[in-house]
């Protein structure tokens, strides 16, 4: 676990840290509080044994964080930051950018433009050439809001659900 960030968003001082165990019905809350993760995701009080293995997955390897806005308490937005190797770009890192969620009280208000501004330049100190997300194509906010921040939309993303 990492040292503290310290973001101030609105007069509101706001920590940066790696999630915990204790945090994970405010995770799970966040996760459902849209309308693609109402359909995928489970409520606050659902069997948390499949979230409480992924976190600990998270939490025991240093390629990934995952990561919240705390602030009185509160977790206020959450995001996964994950580094990947790669040999294209002459052996470059890269970072990848995954369940981003701000609570909704605190949505519009600066906080989800500072985290995100805090993870590029926190991979960029890592020493990762690139930051990538993928963003649902029928989230057009999302969309304007990466975009906003910099990010362009280069390549076609594909899935495979099993």
């Amino acid at each position: 676990m990492e040292q503290r960030a310290v973001l101030q968003i609105d007069g509101l001082e706001v920590a940066v840290r790696d999630a915990v165990r204790e945090d994970l019905p405010a995770l799970l809350a966040l996760l459902a509080d849209d309308p693609l993760g109402a359909t995928r995701d489970s409520s606050p009080d659902a069997d948390s044994a499949p979230y409480l293995a992924a976190l600990a997955a998270i939490d025991s390897d240093p390629a990934h964080r995952l990561l919240v806005c705390e602030s009185a308490g509160q977790v206020l937005a959450m995001l996964q930051l994950s580094f990947i190797p790669g040999l294209s770009r002459r052996g470059a890192w890269r970072a990848q950018i995954e369940a981003v969620r701000t609570h909704a009280d605190f949505r519009g208000r600066g906080l989800g433009r500072s985290f995100l501004t805090w993870a590029i330049e926190y991979a960029r100190n890592r020493g990762c050439a690139l930051v990538q997300l993928t963003t649902d194509k029928s989230r057009a906010d999302a969309h304007r809001f990466y975009e906003g921040l910099g990010f362009i939309a280069s390549h076609e993303g594909m899935k495979l659900v099993f």
